[in-house]
Order: C-alpha cells, then structure tokens, then sequence
C-alpha cells in the first residue's frame, strides 16, 4: 500500500469519525435543535445578551422553509466542491502532460531534440544580444540603435 493511500485513508476515518462522533456521544442532546446552524446559535446568544438589538440590514432573499434553505447551501457546497475537483483535476492534468512532454522529448535523438541553451523560440537557436534584439550585426544592431533627432 502506498504512502498517499494511507493518507488518503486516515484522512477518510478523520472525517467519518467527526461525522459519527457527536451523534455517538449525545453532544447536543440538551438543546431543541441539537444541530442548528451556527447563524441560529448566534441569533440566540444576541438576543440573551442584548434584547433590544436591531439588525443592521435584512436578508436579500429568505428561503420559505429550512429544508430550502438546506438545500440551498447544499446547493452550494456542491457546486464550490465542483470548482476545486475541476481546477486541481486541471492542475494534476497539467502535471502530467508536461511530464509526459518532457519523457517523449528526454527520449528523441539527444543533442537535437530542443533549442540551444539561452536561446528563444523563433531565434534559430542563436544566443546573445543579437537574439534579444532581433538584430543581425551586419547593420549595428538596427533600427534600435539608431538616434532619434
């Protein structure tokens, strides 16, 4: 078994055992909503605390019934979960397609295989000053080296 499968195992019974846990051990049993959102239990400990606290400013949309609201943010987290599994699948393709550019190219003829070191794409694998500017030294250096009066 390899090193990531075991991560990714524990990590699995990490997250099932925060799952089961508070249901195992009655946490919550005391109260009339075991497991309110922590935007109720705020709510409540505002309203013990200060009773004639007035919102600043009201929902843009109040859900009709908390099994709309649930589904909402169900909703949501679904799609952010989609968003991350698309850009780190993007990333792990990314990887591996250069990994395998780079195996093909380490697998060609050697010497002949890529640019020459220090050069860029287009030059003709030629280095220097003379690559930079896209100037051959038969006219000085060019249009870049002439004055401007």
């Amino acid at each position: 078994m390899s090193r990531n499968t075991k991560i990714n195992g524990l990590l699995l019974l990490v997250v099932a055992a925060l799952a089961v846990l508070p249901l195992v051990l009655g946490l919550g049993d005391h109260k009339e909503e075991p497991f309110a959102g922590a935007d109720a239990e705020a709510e409540t400990a505002i309203t013990e605390i200060a009773p004639d606290y007035e919102p600043w400013f009201s929902p843009l949309y109040e859900p009709p019934s908390g099994e709309v609201e649930s589904a909402l943010f169900a909703l949501q987290a679904a799609i952010g979960a989609g968003v991350l599994a698309y850009y780190f699948g993007l990333r792990r393709g990314r990887r591996q397609g250069a990994e395998r550019a780079a195996a093909t190219a380490g697998a060609g003829s050697g010497a002949e295989s890529g640019p020459a070191p220090g050069s860029r794409p287009g030059s003709g694998g030629a280095a220097g000053p003379a690559a930079d500017t896209g100037a051959g030294a038969a006219d000085g250096g060019g249009a870049a080296s002439r004055s401007r009066d």
